[in-house]
């Protein structure tokens, strides 16, 4: 990559960026046909230890003209053109804005490019190292997500957002795991905090409520169409609570899924939908540690946490007790299932994928096709949420400011609007049913007893969000997390299939990473039986 034009770029963060890239280049320091064991002996390979990395000066000024966005979708263009104080939609992607810093306005382009293969990240990554770009060209603000948010947090392409403007003060009311997540854990950089995101993403389960019905007899009874909100949120919040004592942990949730194949219903529908619940609640990251190979190269050495081994061996169970449909996250059948032909129990979701996919999953007649999302189209009314046997977050999105942005002002309104304001963070809620990283804002609607949501059947699922949220730790996360994350899902579905035993598939993930990842080596805990 080419080295950027301000000058003040670490190496290493080239190095990063290259090194972390889905489709990046192959280091010279790890030789891709080699015979290196793919468990490490001691001998060979030495701890590494990270150097102290100096904050680079922050290049972030005023008076820019065009302000340049990056990202994979048009979610936060949405939340931006609906909540933006200002914004005023010019064409697909382009907006106008009053500037901060003088006269007139700014133009903002949202740049969209697709996840897919690793898509928008190696867009990213190339804008980012950019030679020269002009100035209307310059990459002023980016998002990135959880799991590779590190890789960006811990390079010098991403601005401290104190530097910014934003104090304390503003971002005291976010979640603090959605600080940990965008801060910058190298060594020398005291945790500088380099993007804020308007959303947290606690996860529940959400299940059919027609199929409790089938399931349990004694299973609490319907809100009324006449009655109040406050009646229809303590009526929905007694059947999640029956439901919730019936899935408390995963023995008894194991056992629901055995009364629910008795009785023709599956518990999950796919082989990933449990993931996330074990994948976010994982003591130790994927990146166990760094060591030194034989040349002296910093290589990452991958470890696999035994909450990643519970939900292989739980997935098999499930799949050969034919407790799942054996679907794959996002796939056709998998939507299919949470519509009103569909045979599955419940979903584990988060807080955007209820409130968007599900919801639009759920009905009979879409929405283009000249739908309703209204009672009596398909399955709206009929999912309730409970906490499930375990907390977990699963998404999320960061704001983040680019060096040498030359709208530092318009970047960091843009934060401060979408990410710290009470008011704009509470009305998102009210609106999309998104739960939003204002802890003062959600808890006054959590304890709102007239809040409710319709597609839940009146239930007020904020209030499940808020005590799922509280519980949400991240200690262990890597650069490569999405990388290994994908690849262990996409290994393990020949193993649950039964086409691979589990050495191959646990083979063929080592392949995937290292084909991604060059400079990385496994642990012993990959070669232990399951």
């Amino acid at each position: 990559m080419k080295r950027n034009v301000l000058g003040i770029l670490a190496v290493t963060s080239l190095l990063l960026l290259a090194g972390c890239n889905g489709g990046g280049e192959t280091s010279t320091s790890d030789k891709g046909g080699s015979n290196k064991p793919d468990t490490p002996a001691t001998s060979t390979y030495k701890d590494y230890s990270e150097p102290n990395h100096s904050k680079p000066t922050p290049i972030a000024t005023d008076g820019g003209k065009v302000l340049n966005i990056r990202c994979w979708n048009n979610e936060f263009e949405g939340r931006f053109e609906n909540y933006y104080p200002g914004a005023t939609k010019v064409s697909d992607n382009t907006y106008t804005i009053p500037s901060k810093s003088g006269t007139g306005t700014v133009t903002v382009k949202f740049n969209i490019t697709p996840n897919d293969n690793n898509g928008y990240q190696n867009a990213l990554d190339a804008a980012l190292s950019k030679s020269n770009p002009a100035a209307d060209d310059k990459v002023d603000m980016f998002l990135m997500e959880a799991d590779y948010a590190l890789k960006y947090a811990n390079s010098d392409y991403s601005l401290d957002v104190h530097d910014l403007g934003l104090t304390d003060a503003d971002l005291s009311d976010m979640y603090d795991y959605t600080k940990v997540i965008a801060s910058d854990t190298r060594p020398g950089m005291n945790k500088a905090l380099k993007g804020v995101s308007w959303q947290a993403a606690p996860g529940l389960y959400a299940y059919r409520n027609d199929i409790a019905k089938q399931l349990w007899t004694d299973y609490p009874a319907d809100p009324e169409a006449n009655d109040t909100a406050a009646e229809k949120a303590r009526k929905t919040k007694a059947q999640s609570d029956f439901v919730q004592a019936k899935l408390a942990d995963w023995t008894k949730f194991d056992a629901v899924a055995a009364e629910a194949k008795a009785k023709g219903y599956y518990m999950l529908s796919g082989y990933d939908d449990s993931y996330r619940t074990f994948s976010n609640n994982v003591k130790t990251s994927w990146v166990k540690k760094y060591v030194k190979d034989e040349d002296g190269v910093k290589t990452s050495m991958v470890t696999l946490d035994p909450q990643i081994k519970t939900w292989i061996k739980q997935t098999k169970n499930y799949t050969e007790k034919g407790y799942s449909h054996k679907t794959s996250l996002w796939d056709g059948d998998w939507a299919k299932d949470q519509g009103p032909t569909g045979k599955v129990f419940g979903f584990f979701y988060s807080t955007w994928g209820i409130n968007f996919t599900l919801l639009g999953n759920s009905l009979l007649t879409p929405t283009d096709k000249g739908g309703k999302e209204e009672l009596g189209n398909g399955l709206y009314g009929q999912y309730r949420v409970c906490k499930g046997p375990a907390s977990y977050y699963w998404g999320g999105t960061w704001i983040v400011g680019a060096q040498g942005t030359d709208n530092k002002a318009e970047v960091a309104d843009i934060m401060k609007q979408l990410t710290c304001n009470k008011a704009i963070d509470k009305k998102i809620t009210v609106d999309t049913q998104d739960y939003t990283n204002n802890k003062t804002a959600m808890h006054e609607l959590a304890t709102d007893t007239n809040f409710g949501s319709s597609f839940l059947g009146g239930q007020n699922h904020i209030a499940l969000f808020e005590e799922s949220a509280k519980n949400i730790t991240m200690a262990a996360m890597s650069p490569i997390d999405q990388t290994c994350n994908e690849g262990i899902q996409k290994a393990m579905k020949d193993y649950f299939a039964g086409t691979v035993d589990y050495k191959t598939a646990i083979k063929n993930f080592k392949a995937t990473v290292k084909s991604k990842v060059p400079a990385v080596v496994f642990d012993e805990t990959f070669d232990a039986a399951l």
